[in-house]
C-alpha cells in the first residue's frame, strides 16, 4: 500500500522535469509589469512580473544581467525572454530571463536617458567646467575611424579652408563592443599630444551603431580631457552623451571641422583690417603729438624765457619784504617787552626770588636736623663703633676693641663679654 506514495521531493522533481522537457515552455516570450524587484551584490535580478490578475517570480543570473542596458524599476513594463522551471527547495514555478528590455521602448534609449540624467546632476553637462574653443588653432587631432566618410568630411574641410593648420589622425573603432575601450585610450593619447583642439566622432548609424559614443566612460574621459574637444557623432537629428560633455557640439563632422577652424580667407581680411586700423591709430598719434610739439614750439615762455625768471624775481623780492616787515615786527616787540622790566623791577623779582629760595632752604634745614645723629646724643644716647663704622650686635667678639661715642667725647673699651637676646 504504501509503495503508492512518493515524497514531496519526488513529486517536485518530475514537474520540474516535465517542465524542463516542454519545448512550448523552454523558451518563453512574457510581457508584464515589474514588482518586488532586487538587484543583488553579486548581480543578479530577482522579480516578480504580473498583469492585472497574474503573477510570476523571475531570476535573472549576472551573466545576463550585463546585457540590460537599464536599471529595471518596480511599475516598469518589460519584454522578457526566458524558460520556465520550478526551483526545487520552494516547489514554485518561476521564469528564468535571458533578455530583458522595456515594452515600448528600447533599453537602449532608457539606458542613454538614466546616464543622461546621472551625469547631468554631477553636473557634468554644465557651462561652467566647459573650455573655449580656440579661434586660431594650429594644432588639431581628431579621433575616428581611419576610413569612411567622416574622416574624408573632416580633412577636406579643413584643408579647403585653414590648410596651414596641422591635422593629426588617432585612428580608433567607433562601433562595437571594443569601441568605448579604444575611444578612451586614443583621448589620454590625443590630451597629452600638445594639441590645441581635439575633434571626436563618426558618421550617422543607428542608436547601436552610435553606442560607444554613450558609454559612461567615454563621457568621463571627455570630461576630464585638459584639451578642448568639439563633439561630432551621427547626423544633426542624433544626439549622444559626448554631446552633453564636450566643449562644443557639431551637428555633423564637416559642421565640427568648420566650428574648429577659420576660414583663412577671412583670417587674412581680418589682419588686413587690423594692419589698416593700426597705420591709422599711428597716424592719427603722430599728427596729435605733431599739433602739441607746434603748441609748446610757440608757447611765449619759451619764446622769452626771461619772462619766467622775471616772475619769480618778483615773487623773491615780495618775500624779501615781508620777511624784513616780520623780523622789524618781531624786535620791537622783544624792544616793549625788555622796557618794561626796568632796573627797580630787576632787583625787586632777584630780590623776591631769593627770599622764596631761602625760605626753602630754611625748611630743608630743619629737617636735615631732625635727621641729625649727633641730636640724639645730647639726648644721653651713645654711638658704638669698631674699626670706625656701626656694627651689628653678631659682628662684635669678645676682646674687640671698639669706640663709644657720647655727647662730650668718646670711650675706648674692650670687649669682655657679649650677650645677645634670646
Amino acid at each position: 500500500m504504501k509503495d503508492k506514495y512518493i515524497t514531496v521531493t519526488q513529486l517536485t522533481r518530475y514537474i520540474k522535469f516535465q517542465l524542463d522537457n516542454d519545448k512550448n515552455l523552454n523558451h518563453v516570450f512574457l510581457r508584464g509589469e515589474i514588482s518586488n524587484f532586487k538587484a543583488h551584490s553579486r548581480g543578479h535580478f530577482y522579480f516578480t512580473i504580473k498583469d492585472e490578475t497574474s503573477r510570476i517570480s523571475a531570476i535573472m543570473f549576472g551573466f545576463n544581467t550585463k546585457n540590460v542596458k537599464f536599471m529595471p524599476e518596480d511599475g516598469m513594463k518589460v519584454l522578457v525572454t526566458g524558460k520556465i522551471s520550478v526551483f526545487e527547495s520552494t516547489g514554485n514555478y518561476q521564469i528564468y530571463v535571458d533578455e530583458m528590455i522595456e515594452d515600448g521602448v528600447g533599453n537602449l534609449h532608457i539606458a542613454f536617458e538614466q546616464l543622461k540624467e546621472k551625469l547631468n546632476k554631477e553636473g557634468l553637462f554644465d557651462e561652467s567646467h566647459k573650455k573655449p574653443i580656440p579661434k586660431i588653432p594650429s594644432k588639431v587631432g581628431v579621433i575616428t575611424a581611419p576610413t569612411g566618410a567622416a574622416i574624408r568630411d573632416i580633412l577636406s574641410t579643413i584643408r579647403r579652408r585653414f590648410p596651414i593648420c596641422e591635422v593629426i589622425l588617432f585612428p580608433s573603432l567607433v562601433q562595437g563592443e571594443d569601441a568605448k575601450d579604444d575611444i578612451v585610450s586614443k583621448l589620454k593619447i590625443a590630451d597629452e599630444f600638445g594639441l590645441d583642439l581635439i575633434i571626436l566622432g563618426r558618421g550617422g548609424g543607428s542608436i547601436e551603431d552610435l553606442w560607444p559614443f554613450n558609454e559612461e566612460i567615454v563621457a568621463r574621459a571627455v570630461y576630464d580631457a585638459k584639451t578642448p574637444i568639439i563633439s561630432a557623432v551621427g547626423h544633426e537629428i542624433d544626439f549622444t552623451i559626448c554631446d552633453f560633455v564636450a566643449d562644443l557640439r557639431a551637428e555633423t563632422p564637416t559642421g565640427a571641422a568648420e566650428r574648429a577652424v577659420p576660414n583663412l580667407l577671412d583670417v587674412l581680411n581680418y589682419m588686413e583690417q587690423l594692419k589698416i586700423r593700426a597705420l591709422k591709430s599711428i597716424k592719427n598719434t603722430l599728427e596729435s603729438n605733431s599739433l602739441k610739439l607746434k603748441k609748446l614750439k610757440e608757447a611765449y615762455v619759451l619764446k622769452n624765457p626771461l619772462s619766467l625768471y622775471e616772475v619769480k624775481e618778483q615773487k623773491l623780492d615780495m618775500f624779501i619784504d615781508r620777511a624784513n616787515k616780520l623780523i622789524i615786527h618781531m624786535l620791537d616787540q622783544y624792544k616793549i617787552n625788555i622796557g618794561y622790566y626796568t632796573k627797580e623791577r630787576i632787583s625787586l623779582l632777584i630780590e623776591n626770588i631769593l627770599k622764596e629760595q631761602r625760605v626753602k632752604l630754611d625748611k630743608e634745614l630743619e629737617k636735615l636736623d631732625i635727621l641729625n645723629p649727633m641730636n640724639a646724643l645730647k639726648r644721653g644716647y651713645s654711638v658704638v663703633k669698631k674699626e670706625n663704622k656701626c656694627p651689628k650686635i653678631k659682628n662684635i667678639k669678645k676682646d674687640d676693641i671698639i669706640e663709644v661715642e657720647m655727647h662730650q667725647g668718646k670711650i675706648i673699651a674692650n670687649v669682655k663679654e657679649v650677650k645677645l637676646d634670646a
